[in-house]
């Protein structure tokens, strides 16, 4: 992996507030070209709050966000078409077929006929393996290809960054393991940044480069690092309860 140049994302002093609720505060990391980066932490603690700030969905109560060189409040617009985002759910429309799906960010950012756009489509269904679903709809097929043709849908703009929202939630271990196998794959393949969201462990373990760990009692974050140094040299508590899985 390499860390040259500048960070593909730069985070300084983040808050989000609801109301009277801090989620968290004094968020700051960075992250370099490249990495499988992974926000973990326990349920609450603002895992998915922190990536809707990444992606623009939801500005920050405090701080500052830049990704890919722009300042993400006021240059979201010219962040948006080159990230992919993959949500928790797969967030596919049911009426259409996985071709369909991974066709739409092609249909609304491009000006790609649709012959063309098929081809780019089945290109990336191709990727994440695919091709011979491409005519089914979501309804068709199991959870781990809905996860996967949600990542081809991501992917369908070429960005240089994704954003996956819990990619293993609701899988199995054997799908779980090979959802990692494809992040590395195209990490690989197409030099792409993932920054991933999660609290699985083993995946964890299997494809971070780094990590960062919030928690919600403290409001913020308590860990930034290798998880495999984490795991064996952290004097924190509850990072190593958390990477032993252990009860406090």
């Amino acid at each position: 992996m390499s860390t040259a140049g500048a960070p593909i994302i730069r985070a300084e002093g983040v808050a989000q507030r609801f109301g009277a609720n801090t989620i968290f505060r004094d968020v700051s990391f960075t992250v370099a070209q490249k990495e499988v980066f992974v926000i973990l932490g326990g349920s609450g603690c603002g895992k998915s709050t922190l990536m809707r700030q990444l992606i623009g969905l939801l500005e920050p109560t405090a701080g500052h966000i830049e990704v890919l060189g722009h300042d993400m409040s006021r240059e979201r617009r010219l962040v948006l078409p080159r990230i992919g985002v993959m949500f928790q759910s797969g967030a596919l429309f049911g009426s259409m077929s996985l071709l369909e799906n991974v066709m739409l960010p092609l249909e609304i950012f491009t000006n790609l006929p649709p012959p063309a756009r098929a081809v780019v489509a089945r290109t990336k269904l191709g990727l994440v393996g695919l091709a011979d679903a491409a005519d089914l709809p979501p309804a068709e097929v199991s959870g781990g290809m809905i996860k996967r043709a949600a990542i081809a849908r991501a992917l369908a703009l070429d960005p240089p960054l994704l954003f996956l929202d819990e990619p293993a939630a609701g899988l199995d271990p054997i799908t779980s393991a090979g959802l990692d196998k494809l992040i590395l794959e195209l990490r690989a393949a197409l030099g792409v940044t993932f920054i991933v969201v999660t609290h699985e462990l083993s995946s964890i373990m299997a494809i971070a480069d780094r990590c960062i760990m919030l928690d919600r009692d403290a409001h913020g974050l308590i860990a930034e690092g290798v998880p495999q140094q984490l795991k064996a040299e952290s004097k924190n508590p509850i990072v190593h309860a958390f990477f032993h899985r252990e009860v406090l």
